[in-house]
């Protein structure tokens, strides 16, 4: 951990398990041997090369089971915004000549929104469904927006930055009804990528036909990730080049990084009820302290519907920086929203679409736990984060010094 993150005594909190979460042992002893002597290439055909395809078919299965999907319906990526850009551009291209509407929610993260802004400039209409005060979408609101020309819906499964659990599979069932009585396919995919460990996976359940998840938000490595697509969606690949993948992701695959995310997942799916238990408590008595402690705090996302290691506050007159620089200092890891986006000084545009105004959004703080934190760090937090929060209230503004 580095050590400017440290106090006096040596403390060292990381409360920012949205943006990633340390690589679990078991996970980094799945990679090892084929970060050295299993190093093949899983499309070679001599023995080495079979080795490494014996173990991503392995993986493979592994994570078909917790999905509850074939083998063939698991491609490997890059990661959660490969997915999310994978999934989308891969329906538009493939169903262009029928249609070019594509329905998504106002909140959800850039991986999408950036994705749906590029076929908006190549000729697609997409409609941002609204949420909700607490980030929630009406299913009926998405039923009402298909028309003869839709193609695709996607919604996250719960939101990154507020935690809100979406009602994906009421939406998915409502879309596929439409979809029959329209005599057209339109897809429905879903941004999973903060559900491991917290929430079923069951695409059967959730009824989507395509779902993107990222290794590195449930204890895998980094750079690597998985997009399921039904057997039968239509699609077409994006990353040309190569056979791999069943020709949906060309590239010689990240053999070591997908035995480390299998392993992560089957370990997040395994331990979700204990570890979701656990997060809720200290979620719960974060959210009470803060409440109890600091007036003028606001919580951001769903008080009930959310995810149960979530924790997002609004707090007037303070800037969410100096917040996270204050906790930094105190040796508390946190941020203030995606940590995609945490170089911009733009407020976030979930917290915008809930209605908050821009100077209250700009002082956010989103606190995301795991299994590692415990009890006295929360009383740890909420003891510096009331100091904290108070002090730079009493410090006059820029803009009241004239600077």
């Amino acid at each position: 951990m580095p050590t400017d993150a440290m106090t006096a005594d040596n403390r060292l909190i990381y409360m920012d398990h949205s943006g990633t979460t340390p690589l679990d042992p078991r996970a980094l002893d799945a990679m090892l041997p084929h970060l050295s002597h299993q190093f093949g290439n899983p499309s070679s055909i001599h023995s080495v090369g079979q080795d490494a395809k014996r173990a991503l078919d392995e993986s493979r299965e592994t994570i078909a089971g917790i999905l509850n999907c074939r083998p063939s319906e698991v491609v490997f990526t890059g990661g959660g915004t490969e997915s999310d850009n994978a999934a989308l551009r891969g329906v538009a291209d493939a169903l262009r000549q029928t249609g070019n509407h594509v329905i998504i929610s106002a909140i959800e993260h850039h991986a999408v929104l950036h994705t749906c802004e590029y076929l908006e400039s190549a000729g697609f209409d997409v409609t941002y469904l609204p949420v909700d005060r607490h980030g929630l979408i009406d299913p009926e609101q998405a039923l009402r927006a298909i028309t003869n020309d839709t193609i695709m819906v996607s919604i996250m499964l719960a939101n990154n930055e507020i935690g809100t659990i979406q009602p994906v599979a009421d939406i998915a069932r409502l879309v596929k009804e439409r979809a029959a009585s329209l005599e057209r396919a339109i897809v429905t995919h879903t941004d999973a990528v903060q559900a491991p460990g917290f929430l079923d996976l069951d695409v059967k359940l959730l009824g989507v036909d395509m779902l993107s998840l990222s290794a590195h938000k449930f204890h895998g490595p980094k750079g690597v990730g998985i997009l399921y697509i039904k057997r039968g969606t239509p699609w077409l690949p994006q990353q040309l080049g190569g056979s791999q993948e069943r020709e949906r992701r060309s590239g010689t695959e990240n053999v070591a990084g997908i035995c480390g995310m299998a392993k992560a997942l089957e370990i997040a799916d395994s331990e979700r009820a204990a570890v979701s238990a656990h997060c809720a408590g200290l979620r719960d008595r974060i959210i009470r302290g803060i409440q109890d402690a600091i007036p003028r705090a606001h919580l951001n996302g769903h008080p009930t519907r959310r995810l149960p290691n979530n924790v997002n506050f609004s707090f007037e007159q303070v800037e969410g920086e100096p917040i996270l620089l204050g906790l930094d200092m105190a040796g508390i890891c946190a941020s203030s929203g995606s940590a995609c986006s945490s170089g911009s000084l733009e407020p976030s545009h979930v917290l915008l679409a809930l209605g908050q105004s821009a100077d209250l959004a700009h002082g956010s703080l989103r606190l995301t736990l795991g299994r590692g934190n415990t009890g006295a760090e929360v009383d740890y937090l909420l003891a510096t984060l009331g100091k904290l929060v108070n002090r730079l209230r009493q410090m006059p503004s820029l803009s009241a010094t004239g600077l």
